[in-house]
């Protein structure tokens, strides 16, 4: 028997992960348990891990090995452990818990157990994750900076052939828009001023709770919270991004004009092979007549089973003609459990590398362009951290999602460390393809109809 046991913590993949491992900290912590952010301190690491594709699987096992090998006692939880449940119990023999996605509100239970007898080793998997825990569930903070994610919903009812999610997650369910305003005042109530909407389709969201999609009705209750500046949303679908949801983002002053929308790709021919929706460019185009002044991120997958050098050129055009304010590309992940794995014409990792490439060229010269327009422009800033070695305080705009679009760094003497948090206007006065460098005006935010650099269709 371990006695008063320290639990570390290692939390990798998406957002939605992040806020699983949130959850499960704090359950810990409220049951008394003692908590450490330093693994070198700890005598059980809980270990979050990803499954999405083989580089998040490798990651996990990198990681657990690693803990391993430091002589750390683990508990295992997310999608590896979902998917590889009997494997991971029977090769490690440090894991001395394996939880899955649909069972982490038993986190306590098991610590519990494994603390109060050295010899039980546990494997909580439910074979379909379909839990609906609704209720507001204590949550520690993992992240920096004033931004916190909330997610909506979990699991999908979509059947992209190259997504292993609903497999890991179960069935898209909803929570209630009376929890998740709970959830946001208590996280404005300890400083949070950006609350980011997540789940794998933040679009659908409702529909099985309310008979149809609700995401508007939630929108509006948010942006009554007081204190609350910024309300984001991450991972729209593209047959639901609609016009009643769009006007509903354009009248609220709280929702950022930011939208996330992974099109995956433009050609009818693989869209259709990846079972997504076809005509990209009608969203992208209704997304743009509505809200005009809105960023607009999409993700990509190239070298997709069956993807010709005609196919690739069609979306490479299509990139140059709707010129995205922000962009990720990635190379196609075999994985044999789901259809893709299994289709013909499966493309070398070369010319894949090779295709994500001319893309990232194409995308980093619009970038700078972009960037170079905001010279000058006076925009908010959501101030988040201090760079040392730049010797400047950073931050996002409303435009930029954490750790996956742009950072401002910010030139002033008046700022200090209580201005974390703070949103503060700046002047942009210097631009790279996805920095930018500002000086700092003043404490009241920037005029609400700033817009991000206007597209140029070519």
């Amino acid at each position: 028997m371990l006695h008063n046991p320290t639990f570390g913590v290692v939390s990798l993949g998406c957002p939605k992960n992040q806020t699983d491992t949130e959850v499960m900290l704090g359950l810990l912590k409220e049951a008394g348990f003692k908590l450490t952010f330093d693994n070198d301190d700890a005598d059980i690491c809980l270990i979050n891990t990803c499954s999405f594709i083989e580089d998040a699987r490798r990651e996990s096992v990198r990681n657990i090995v690693d803990l391993a090998s430091d002589g750390k006692q683990l508990i295992i939880a997310g999608c590896l452990a979902q998917h590889f449940k009997d494997e991971l119990l029977n090769e490690l023999p440090e894991a001395r818990a394996v939880v899955g996605t649909g069972d982490i509100h038993k986190i306590v239970d098991i610590a519990k157990a494994i603390v109060e007898d050295s010899s039980l080793r546990i494997v909580q998997v439910s074979s379909t994750p379909n839990d609906h825990v609704d209720e507001v569930q204590p949550r520690l903070p993992t992240g920096v900076g004033s931004s916190a994610y909330l997610k909506i919903a979990e699991g999908c009812d979509h059947a992209c052939t190259f997504c292993i999610i609903p497999m890991l997650r179960g069935k898209f369910r909803s929570r209630s828009i009376d929890s998740l305003v709970k959830e946001t005042k208590m996280l404005v109530a300890s400083g949070t001023k950006e609350i980011i909407l997540v789940s794998q389709d933040s679009s659908y969201y409702g529909l099985d709770l309310y008979g149809h999609m609700a995401l508007s009705e939630l929108l509006e209750a948010l942006n009554e919270i007081e204190g609350l500046e910024w309300i984001r949303i991450m991972y729209f679908y593209p047959t639901e991004t609609n016009k009643q949801l769009l006007e509903t983002m354009a009248r609220l002053p709280k929702v950022v004009k930011y939208v996330d929308i992974p099109l995956q790709h433009s050609h009818p021919e693989v869209l259709s092979a990846m079972a997504r929706p076809k005509n990209p460019e009608k969203t992208v185009e209704l997304i743009r007549q509505i809200l005009p002044e809105a960023a607009i991120r999409s993700t990509f997958i190239v070298g997709f089973p069956g993807e010709t050098e005609e196919h690739f050129e069609h979306l490479h055009q299509f990139i140059q003609k709707y010129q995205f304010d922000r962009l990720g590309v990635f190379t196609y992940s075999k994985q044999t459990e789901v259809p893709s794995g299994n289709m013909p014409d499966q493309i070398p990792q070369k010319i894949k590398k090779q295709r994500r490439n001319r893309i990232m060229e194409t995308q980093h010269a619009i970038s700078f362009a972009k960037n170079q327009q905001l010279i000058g422009k006076e925009i908010d800033v959501l101030i988040e951290g201090f760079d040392e070695s730049k010797k400047l305080f950073s931050g996002r705009s409303p435009w930029d999602a954490p750790q996956i679009d742009n950072t401002i760094y910010i030139r002033s003497d008046e700022l200090n460390y209580n201005d974390l948090g703070e949103i503060v206007k700046v002047r942009i006065t210097e631009a790279k393809p996805y920095d930018l460098f500002a000086e700092y005006v003043g404490s009241e935010t920037a005029n609400k109809e700033a817009t991000p650099p206007a597209v140029a269709i070519v």
